[in-house]
């Protein structure tokens, strides 16, 4: 049984997905890979792991919130998984390259392979996919979109002016 919630934010509607346990989808509006509603889905704003992201995502939008702490459910191949657990490690207001990432991550000539595994992350802003950049400082690949990479990093503090503030 998949329940989704939607939650205002300052960046657009946020539509949360999970099996009653754990959070398995986080996606904006519009979002690049991001699922549509399905018939077959519940909306239940209820469901205690749906309150709890609600709760925490509100605290993350007023600048109260640095880190989540969610159970968390996310399906993918044995590589995207251990890039998603990696950009769990990168801190709140921090931005590093996709190259330095994957060399963090022990493959360094993978920064490609990093960025697609990156852009399928099911649960954008609490796995903070948006944290990663171009390596010349820029802002690159978002799928929900680069102005709102940029709102989150500027939410953070990030200096974007700056050529990334690795970790």
């Amino acid at each position: 049984m998949t329940y989704y919630s939607l939650l205002p934010s300052p960046i657009d509607d946020l539509l949360l997905l999970s099996d009653g346990e754990a959070l398995e989808g986080l996606f904006m509006g519009d979002h690049q890979k991001g699922p549509g509603i399905s018939p077959d889905w519940i909306r239940d704003e209820s469901v205690p792991v749906l309150a709890q992201t609600r709760a925490q995502l509100l605290a993350y939008f007023a600048g109260e919130l640095r880190e989540f702490h969610l159970p968390l459910k996310m399906s993918g191949t044995s590589f995207q998984s251990m890039v998603w657990q990696g950009l769990k490690d990168i801190p709140y207001g921090v931005t590093i390259s996709y190259g330095e990432f994957a060399k963090r991550l022990g493959v360094p000539n993978s920064s490609r392979a990093v960025g697609l595994a990156n852009g399928r992350n099911p649960i954008s802003i609490v796995v903070p996919c948006h944290r990663v950049i171009g390596a010349n400082g820029k802002l690159t690949g978002y799928g929900g979109g680069l102005p709102r990479k940029q709102a989150l990093l500027e939410l953070e503090g990030v200096d974007l002016g700056k050529q990334g503030s690795l970790f």
